[in-house]
């Protein structure tokens, strides 16, 4: 006989929690892979020493952008304990990822293989941009969080705009500038893989930095709309409960 307190083997999970989680991990792992190819736009062009062009950005910027969007989402949406929980997941699985390129790498190939070294000159980098990628969002992403939950302690409702935008810009300067000294520049030289003449790496931090803040701006009413509707399925979640 059914207990009648049993939820059905079938029955659907209430809420967009596991969805909004499951994005903010995935989008963090591909850009954590992604950022491992740098990309050059445009001629070289330089102003008085400083390297203008080419703007030097790497692949995760396709994806990084929506892990702040999603961070902006968790803090507002469920409040900062649930995002920082969901901030230690993604690095947690980030370091399993790290720990799993490295130890395949470091197994021997097979013996009609012919990618072992490509193989190690992709992935057998991430390790370097994934502790770049940890530091920079044990500071970046906390800090957005923070930013944002104590601006809506002040405002309330009121001002979402003000504080989506704030929270990326603090967030934002201090997770770039950590993220690119160590995944590319002498912080992290150490770990192998060299890194790139400061006027580039001072071009890449500036680029992105403003990408990062400008794609984030100008999602800004899709950011709106994805926190009013998970708002809204929270709430008939926890009426139906």
């Amino acid at each position: 006989m059914t207990n009648p307190t049993t939820p059905a083997p079938d029955a659907r999970p209430r809420g967009l929690t596991d969805v909004v989680v499951a994005c903010f991990v995935g989008c963090l792992l591909i850009a954590n892979v992604a950022a491992t190819k740098l990309i050059e736009l445009g001629p070289e062009f330089s102003v008085g020493g400083v390297q203008v062009l080419p703007l030097i950005t790497d692949g995760g910027a396709l994806l990084f952008p929506l892990t702040y969007i999603l961070g902006d989402v968790l803090a507002e949406v469920y409040g900062l304990r649930r995002a920082r929980r969901t901030i230690v997941l993604g690095f947690a699985l980030s370091l399993l990822m790290s720990a799993t390129f490295l130890v395949v790498g470091a197994a021997p190939p097979g013996s009609d293989w012919p990618l072992q070294d490509a193989w190690v000159s992709v992935l057998g980098f991430v390790p370097r941009i994934v502790l770049a990628s940890l530091l920079a969002y044990l500071v970046g992403q906390l800090l957005n969080a923070w930013v944002l939950v104590v601006i809506k302690r002040r405002t309330g409702e009121r001002r979402l705009w003000m504080r989506l935008l704030a929270s990326t810009v603090v967030g934002e300067f201090v997770d770039t500038v950590i993220f690119c000294t160590i995944a590319f520049g002498p912080l992290g030289a150490w770990l192998g893989g060299g890194s790139i003449p400061l006027p580039a790496l001072l071009n890449y931090i500036v680029v992105g930095f403003v990408y990062k803040v400008a794609v984030e701006a100008l999602l800004l009413p899709l950011t709106y709309r994805v926190i009013a509707g998970v708002k809204r399925v929270e709430a008939r979640a926890a009426s139906a409960g």
